[in-house]
């Protein structure tokens, strides 16, 4: 745990600035800490790890969104979500951010040389800690488990790719790995093995967290309308499970969670982490993303599920990923803009409250 305070900083300053974007972060910390003064606002978050309380979720921002291939801008996530559920703050604990270096993804794809200047560059000088975003989350979050096996975490990212140490470090802290499942809300599969010769990125987490499943029918994936193969090809190839848009709009909430609920208590499933990448929505409610994509499902919808899931099974993991607040598709006005945070942020809440159930 002592490492910990090393890996984080504040919230909303994981992504590093000069002068762009300070104003919202110096909101953030008079919100949380009435201070501008990041000095003294430090001083008041590191007190968060002396004591960390169980009993209400843990919140940790990865605002990173170089593991992206698209459009970029998912890095602003953490920061604006967290603006949208300040009347909540009380409700959970805010570890802070991961420290992102911009320029990198994971430490595998690192050589030494560089790996000792951004250990400087990081934390003042060469040591072993991790220097990447996704490398610093997966040992931030093991360590967190390790000691606090029964903590609940929401992370806000960042690219889809930011989910990869958080599922990870969840599948590894589990008693039992045959009663946990992953439930992912997206347009897109993420079941490619590799993208560009790369394993970890947003479009390829997903195929390479089944390393970590007891099984890969212990994913079921919702939303999908956005694929190169069929749900046919991802089943007999991958043995994964898929409720595509079109099906979950056609047979409504009930139908759709007696086939979720079925699934799961057929495995045996108890435990449940949930992966939300925002643009599991339909466009229109969700435009601030990297892809955005029609015929998409109801933020109504999708809460009632969450909620039902919750009921039957623990929720003890969730994210949320690809909100990217500044990301402008064309023909998007600002309301439209500020009305795709708002139910952003309604969906962060709706997490929450299953991580608190």
């Amino acid at each position: 745990m002592k490492n910990i305070p090393q890996l984080l900083t504040l919230p909303g300053n994981g992504v590093y600035t000069v002068n762009t974007g300070k104003e919202k972060k110096e909101k953030l910390m008079v919100a949380y800490y009435g201070t501008r003064d990041v000095e003294k606002a430090k001083k008041k978050w590191l007190k968060t790890f002396e004591k960390l309380d169980i009993s209400k979720p843990w919140v940790i921002g990865i605002p990173s969104d170089n593991g992206g291939g698209i459009q970029r801008g998912a890095n602003w996530g953490p920061l604006m979500l967290r603006q949208e559920i300040l009347d909540s703050s009380k409700d959970f604990t805010d570890l802070g951010d991961v420290r992102v270096i911009p320029h990198l993804l994971h430490d595998k794809y690192l050589n030494d040389e560089t790996i000792k200047l951004c250990q400087k560059a990081l934390y003042g000088k060469a040591n072993k800690l991790p220097v990447s975003p996704l490398s610093i989350a997966e040992k931030a979050l093991t360590d967190l488990y390790k000691k606090n096996p029964k903590a609940r975490v929401l992370g806000f990212g960042g690219d889809h790719s930011t989910s990869y140490p958080l599922v990870k470090a969840w599948l590894l802290s589990r008693k039992n790995l045959k009663e946990a499942a992953l439930f992912h809300f997206d347009a897109h599969t993420d079941l490619l093995d590799r993208r560009l010769g790369i394993d970890i990125c947003f479009g390829t987490w997903t195929h390479k967290i089944l390393e970590n499943l007891a099984s890969p029918d212990h994913v079921l994936q919702i939303g999908i309308r956005s694929s190169g193969k069929t749900k046919k090809h991802w089943k007999k190839t991958l043995g994964v499970e898929q409720l595509w848009a079109s099906e979950v709009n056609k047979w409504g909430v009930e139908k759709t969670y007696k086939k979720i609920h079925g699934h799961y208590k057929k495995l045996g499933i108890k435990e449940v982490y949930i992966s939300f990448d925002i643009d599991a929505l339909d466009e229109k409610y969700a435009s601030a993303t990297g892809t955005p994509e029609k015929e998409g499902l109801l933020p109504t919808d999708c809460a009632a599920l969450i909620r039902l899931l919750s009921k039957d099974f623990k929720i003890t993991g969730a994210d949320l990923m690809e909100v990217a607040p500044y990301v402008w598709p064309e023909g998007v006005e600002a309301r439209d803009q500020q009305s795709s945070l708002t139910v952003a942020g309604d969906m962060a809440r709706v997490l929450l409250e299953s991580l608190r159930s």
